[in-house]
Order: C-alpha cells, then sequence, then structure tokens
C-alpha cells in the first residue's frame, strides 16, 4: 500500500471551541490518523493575540497572526474564528489555493452561504459544517446525506441552549425571565449581553441552515421571521403547564402549501407552546434537539449537548476526518443540493394555534364582545380559562383563550382586534401552539 503524505492542518481561532481542537489533534494525530489513512499536520493556528490566556495551551511556535499566509499552505482549513469578516475573507482564499474547509461559523453561512459554496464547487472543494448547528449533534450529514433522498416534511429545534436553559427554569422553579436570565450568565450559558441569543438572532442563523439542507432551496437569513423569548411570562408559562404544554424557543423549517396552492418554505423563529407529550418538551437545561419528520423516515430525533467546547470540537473531529479521507481516498466529494428553488413564504401564510392572555373588565357582555371579534376574523375558539381579581367596578378578570388551527394572518388580526377594544384592559401575551 502506497503511504499518504501528512496533510497539512491550519487552525483559525484558538477559543474554547479552537483550544480543544488543537489539543485533539496535537495529543490523539496518530488514532486519527489511523482513521484517515494518513498523518495529519497542524501547521499554524490563527489567533489575534498569541500571548492571551487559553483553556488549554498551544504550543508557541504553531501560533501565528498571519492567517493569509497560514491558509495559503493547508490542505484542510479549520475555521473557528467566528463572524464574517476575516473569517469569509479567508475562506475563500483557502478554497481558490485548493484546500477544504470545516467550519462552525453559523453566521458566514447563513449570510453568505451561497458564495462559499459556489466557490468551492468551481474548484472541486469541499466544506464541512457540522459543528455549525446544534454543537455534538449530528444534524447536518443526516440532512445532507442520509435524508438527500427522502421528502422532509417539517423541522422543529430546540437550537439555542440559552434560550433553553431560561426557559426550563421558569417552568421547573417558577423563575422570572430576569431571575433565569441572570443566572444563566453567571454560570455561562449566557454572554453578558445576551441579546443574540435571546433575541432568536442565533436560532434564526441555524434555521436558515436547516431549511436550505432540508428543502434544497436557499433560505437567507432574513427569510427567516423572528421573535425572542424576552416577552414570555413566568404566568405564560405557568398557564400553558396548566393546559398540558411547555414554552420552547423553536426553530421551525417546513413544507408550506398557502391560500393559492402554491408550495413554499417557511423558517421561523419563536417561542411557543409544545405538547408535554411531544419529544421535545422533555428536552432541560442547555441541551439541544431536532425534530426532522419526512416521508419516508417517519419522526427523527436528535438530541445532545448544543454548546461547549469539547462537545463541540466532537463534530469538528469527526469533519475534520472526512475532508481528510476524501483527500486520500479521493472522489468529487458531497456536492450541496440547493437547486429545488422553492418560494420563501411569508409568516402570514402558515397555519398554527394561539394561546392568547387578556385582561379585561370583569361585566356582563365582555366575554360576548371577545367572542365576536374572533367570529369577525373566522377563528374558532377551542377553550376559554377565566379568572377574576377585585370586587365591584375595579372587578378584572384575566382570560386564557385557545384557539383552533387558523392562517398566521387571520390570528394576528383578532389579537390587534382584541387590543383595540373597549373590553380589553391589556393584551397580556400570545404564544403559538406546535408539534401537534
Amino acid at each position: 500500500m502506497i503511504e499518504y503524505r501528512n496533510l497539512r492542518i491550519a487552525l483559525l481561532g484558538a477559543g474554547s471551541v479552537g483550544a480543544q481542537v488543537a489539543d485533539q489533534i496535537l495529543n490523539h494525530g496518530e488514532e486519527l490518523a489511523a482513521r484517515i489513512g494518513a498523518g495529519i499536520e497542524l501547521i499554524g493556528v490563527a489567533v489575534r493575540d498569541p500571548k492571551a490566556k487559553r483553556d488549554t495551551a498551544i504550543p508557541a511556535n504553531l501560533l501565528t497572526t498571519d492567517a493569509d499566509k497560514l491558509v495559503r499552505e493547508a490542505d484542510i482549513v479549520i475555521e473557528l474564528m467566528g463572524g464574517i469578516e476575516p473569517a469569509r475573507t479567508l475562506l475563500l482564499a483557502a478554497i481558490n489555493s485548493g484546500a477544504d474547509i470545516v467550519t462552525a461559523n453559523k453566521a458566514l453561512l447563513a449570510n453568505h452561504g451561497p458564495e462559499i459554496f459556489d466557490a468551492a464547487a468551481q474548484v472541486g472543494a469541499q466544506i464541512y459544517y457540522e459543528a455549525a448547528v446544534a454543537g455534538a449533534i449530528p444534524i447536518i450529514r443526516p440532512l445532507r446525506e442520509s435524508l438527500a433522498g427522502d421528502r422532509v416534511t417539517r423541522i422543529l429545534g430546540i437550537v439555542n441552549g440559552t434560550t433553553n436553559y431560561i426557559l426550563d427554569r421558569m417552568d421547573t422553579l417558577g423563575d422570572s425571565m430576569e431571575a433565569s436570565l441572570k443566572t444563566a450568565q453567571e454560570l455561562g450559558y449566557a454572554e453578558a449581553d445576551p441579546t443574540a441569543d435571546v433575541e432568536g438572532f442565533d436560532a434564526a442563523q441555524k434555521a436558515s441552515i436547516l431549511a436550505s439542507l432540508a428543502f434544497h432551496t436557499h433560505v437567507p437569513v432574513e427569510g427567516v421571521y423572528r421573535e425572542g423569548i424576552t416577552k414570555v411570562t413566568a404566568e405564560q408559562v405557568l398557564a400553558a403547564r396548566k393546559a398540558g404544554y411547555v414554552v420552547k424557543l423553536l426553530a421551525i423549517c417546513e413544507r408550506v402549501t398557502d391560500s393559492a396552492g402554491v408550495e413554499g418554505v417557511s423558517a421561523r423563529v419563536y417561542p411557543a407552546m409544545v405538547p408535554l407529550t411531544h419529544p421535545l418538551a422533555a428536552v432541560h437545561g442547555a441541551n439541544n434537539a431536532v425534530f426532522v419528520e419526512a416521508d419516508a423516515a417517519g419522526p427523527l430525533m436528535f438530541y445532545g449537548a448544543g454548546a461547549g467546547g469539547l462537545q463541540t470540537s466532537s463534530a469538528v473531529l469527526g469533519d475534520l476526518v472526512s475532508a481528510a479521507r476524501r483527500h486520500v481516498v479521493g472522489g468529487p466529494g458531497v456536492a450541496e443540493s440547493t437547486h429545488a428553488n422553492m418560494p420563501i413564504l411569508p409568516v402570514a401564510s402558515i397555519r398554527t394555534r394561539y394561546h392568547i392572555s387578556l385582561e379585561v373588565t370583569d361585566a356582563p357582555g365582555v366575554l360576548a364582545d371577545i367572542a365576536s371579534l374572533f367570529a369577525k376574523h373566522g377563528v374558532s375558539v377551542e377553550s376559554v380559562e377565566q379568572k377574576t381579581s377585585g370586587e365591584g367596578a375595579a372587578a378584572t378578570a384575566t382570560l386564557v383563550i385557545g384557539t383552533h388551527e387558523a392562517t398566521e394572518a387571520d390570528l394576528a388580526a383578532t389579537v390587534d382586534a382584541l387590543a383595540g377594544s373597549p373590553a380589553v384592559e391589556r393584551v397580556v401575551g400570545v404564544l403559538r401552539v406546535e408539534g401537534l
């Protein structure tokens, strides 16, 4: 057997994930080489500050600030620096020099995926990105390869560990949003500025990637409808639990047929009520899970750690082995399948259910007035729960109204009408119901 030369590996970034990847390559290189059929050599690690303290020590002679030179000398470039620039420019340079790419950069793929993939296709390079969504959970390769011949109909994903941790505390301990977020920050689950997580930006980027893969159609991140969890109250979470649901921030990607009969793709992120009987309801703490529904395969559940340096490095190293094996064995690799060109439908096209909490005046005829607004917009009421407080003219009632399935447009119009009704003092909150 002809011995293959050592493959040159360049690493961009040495944060929590990058440092673990470097450590694994340096300390377990021989084991990886046995799986690959060739040796691997970490030729350098590009960092901003070579003297910065790191979770895992990296030999000083490997650290460099000249990322551009490094990527042009590598067979495989592992990009773990994050952000758009300079990652985009460096990866394009690496591709043009003949390197394959392993990346965990969800923001780059969600915003510039077509450009990166097209550049790779021009020169026959490969892009591997298992770690870009859900950390250690293998979901990209199943969608990209295992389910490529099936017809995926829907994906429900808990893809942000920070928000799942916050909502889980609110559900299991009764904590407020503010208290749960503070605890998450103290434990390192949430950043000092948690905007990307709690406002749903992180989950929207991941939804863009999942939808593009599942439906073979480029779904730009701006095509993903997004709501965060900051308006979710402890009272809503408690009411959901009493009704047999748990609140989760979901990334939802599905095939939808609009009122004109056009089939398209809906990608959206928002907090939703999930039945306690659904597998996603049992996802606790900072864990992630992706629930896939396909015509032939049926329902599939992928569950595990969605973040963490060591855990995410597992996905990165899996991609490294795949990329390296392609160098040794040869072959064209796996091309992106994004040629269905299905239209991206607006959120108004979907059909869902609402759980609406209202504060209303406790007086005769109020419930009838509210019911008439639902009827006017073609929305059927499934359940009503009422709680009264105060006495006499100051008496108020809290109504929690569950609806039957209707279009998002009709449901949203109903909520707007309720907000403008003299009988309604305040729309406390609105949650959608998913997973039925």
